[in-house]
């Protein structure tokens, strides 16, 4: 059916990546040890080649002592056709010339062979010469990214703590959650107080505060009379703005007395 195939491809994509995921984080976690285990590979792959070349290299090495010989036969059964006729013999020297023949024919048939042979054993001499060389790179390369990871690590851990994040036990990070916590308690606490606050009679507590202000002020007036009653030597008496003007039979009055005693 349609819907468990496309239910299924997803299901394996899901694995996959999950499992991708995971190998990413081992990989990370050992990552000078996988990259000194690829430059390892990458040598045990330079071995197979080595071990390529070498058999190629034989298989070469064969057929080129086997073409020489009949190269050399050939030569020889010619040299042996020339003694045949310095001597007279026509016969003889055609028989040489035929087994020249036959080992003329050994060397048309194996020259292809030896050639082809010739040039896979250069190609592979070739490859090894670079796999060493590549070889060679990884292994600067491996000590160069090693020591580019455990940097850009160090650096990414300094990062994290001058940002507050990173891991959970990042120290940091931990005296921000309690400074938040802190602060979600006040709000809270400030919240509730509100709360309680809610309902009470405003104008009453204002009736009551102006109570207490009429106090402090009748305990100034009477402060005023007792320094009037009083009065300071040498000084005419207290009299407060807010008494109204003394009349004039008063003012009479005290002119009289103030002259009995002149």
């Amino acid at each position: 059916m349609p819907f468990l195939s496309d239910f299924f491809a997803r299901l394996g994509r899901v694995a996959r990546g999950q499992a991708n995921q995971g190998v990413d984080v081992i990989e990370d976690a050992t990552f000078e040890a996988t990259v000194r285990q690829t430059v390892a590979d990458m040598k045990s792959e330079l071995n197979n080649v080595v071990r390529a070349s070498a058999a190629a290299m034989s298989n070469y090495n064969r057929l080129d002592a086997e073409y020489q010989k009949y190269v050399k036969q050939s030569q020889e059964w010619k040299d042996r056709a020339g003694l045949a006729l310095d001597a007279g013999n026509e016969q003889l020297a055609k028989a040489a010339l035929g087994r020249k023949g036959e080992c003329d024919k050994q060397v048309a048939s194996m020259q292809q062979a030896v050639a082809a042979a010739q040039q896979a054993s250069e190609k592979l001499k070739g490859q090894v010469g670079e796999l060493k060389r590549k070889i060679d790179e990884g292994e600067r390369t491996a000590t160069t990214l090693v020591a580019r990871k455990n940097a850009a690590a160090a650096q990414r851990k300094v990062a994290e703590a001058m940002a507050g994040v990173g891991s959970a036990d990042n120290a940091f990070a931990a005296l921000n959650r309690f400074e938040e916590s802190v602060s979600k308690e006040e709000a809270t606490a400030k919240a509730f107080d509100d709360l309680a606050s809610t309902g009470k009679d405003d104008d009453l507590e204002k009736q009551f505060a102006a109570l207490g202000g009429h106090s402090v002020d009748a305990e100034l007036e009477a402060l005023k009379r007792e320094r009037q009653a009083k009065g300071a030597p040498g000084q005419a008496p207290y009299i407060p703005k807010e008494l109204p003007a003394a009349s004039p039979a008063i003012s009479s009055g005290q002119q009289v007395g103030e002259k009995a005693k002149a």
